[in-house]
């Protein structure tokens, strides 16, 4: 091969390269863009509809309603089969009407949202541990998507494909992946309205003559922790709860990437009480448990086994 013919195809190699370095950051940079506009279509428009969310061999019917004014959010969440519940956010507040109309469970100033809201404030935070891709155009209940992909960079967290309206970035439709490819879960609309406010009557939050009862966020717990999740996760919410059947109060920490949660409940061993041990699966959902001087520390999530092994197993008494 002659000198020349070498270098010429040397120097079209690098600039290929640059050109390929180039176009691999500007499609990152798309996938990013349609992240953020997700974010801002679930805060900041008004939608109804209908969707469906799979959990395994679980399927549930839910209605949406969410309504931006002056006040801030309002949401309503309705389940339309099985056992009726309703949930209702009011900012950061969410107030849970219990089934048998008497009781209401408050958590306050909780990151807690709902379907179509699964994303954090600011997706960026995201790439360091996920890989985001622009897929296919797709229909969901009729309407045009763009499909984005967030493709795992560790083994402690699965996969999620989003299809994000193409007029307005509001997700449409969420699909969570595990490492052999199966759906964990899924939500997606049968049907949407966007752009219409729902009337606020239907955020009327009437209290008359329940009991609330409020999650203790503020109450610390007796005894504290130190819990080193893997990376990306950091601790959102801690409450000491109260459960039926529970002799002591239960401490409840909850762990997230801004995508991916995992818990960690930690309650005084009952001897008499039949009690977790090691790895199990409740569904989808996997389970870790271990006793830690006295306490059963359980671990659980809709993450891999790796992530929940390494969460329990790092729990130690401050």
């Amino acid at each position: 091969m002659q000198a020349g013919v070498f270098w010429q195809r040397a120097w079209l190699a690098v600039g290929l390269a640059g050109l390929l370095a180039v176009s691999t950051g500007a499609y990152a940079d798309a996938a990013l863009d349609w992240l953020n506009r997700a974010t801002a279509a679930t805060r900041q428009l008004n939608y109804s509809g209908i969707y469906v969310y799979h959990q395994g061999e679980h399927v549930e019917v839910q209605r949406v309603l969410h309504r931006v004014d002056a006040s801030g959010e309002q949401e309503k969440i309705e389940v339309m089969d099985g056992t009726p519940r309703q949930f209702l956010r009011i900012n950061n507040d969410v107030y849970c009407h219990l089934p048998d109309g008497k009781h209401v469970r408050l958590e306050r100033n909780t990151l807690r949202r709902f379907f179509p809201a699964l994303l954090p404030a600011q997706p960026a935070g995201l790439l360091e541990y996920y890989e985001a891709k622009l897929g296919g155009i797709e229909r969901v209940a009729g309407r045009v998507c763009q499909v984005v992909s967030l493709e795992p960079r560790d083994g402690y967290r699965y996969a999620y494909h989003l299809w994000l309206d193409k007029q307005t970035g509001l997700p449409l439709k969420s699909r969570m992946i595990n490492g052999n490819g199966g759906v964990v879960s899924m939500f997606v609309f049968s049907e949407v309205q966007i752009g219409k406010a729902p009337a606020p009557q239907i955020f009327a939050n009437d209290l008359t003559g329940k009991i609330v009862q409020k999650a203790a966020f503020d109450k610390p717990a007796e005894v504290a922790w130190n819990v080193a999740p893997p990376p990306g996760f950091v601790r959102v919410q801690e409450a000491v709860r109260v459960f039926p059947g529970k002799k002591s109060p239960v401490t409840h920490l909850v762990f997230s990437d801004g995508l991916s949660v995992l818990s960690m409940f930690v309650e005084p061993i009952t001897p008499q009480a039949q009690r977790l041990q090691g790895l199990s699966a409740e569904g989808v959902i996997g389970v870790y448990a271990r006793e830690v001087d006295g306490y059963t520390v359980t671990t659980l999530g809709e993450v891999p086994n790796m992530a929940l092994i390494e969460t329990g197993n790092s729990v130690e008494k401050r």
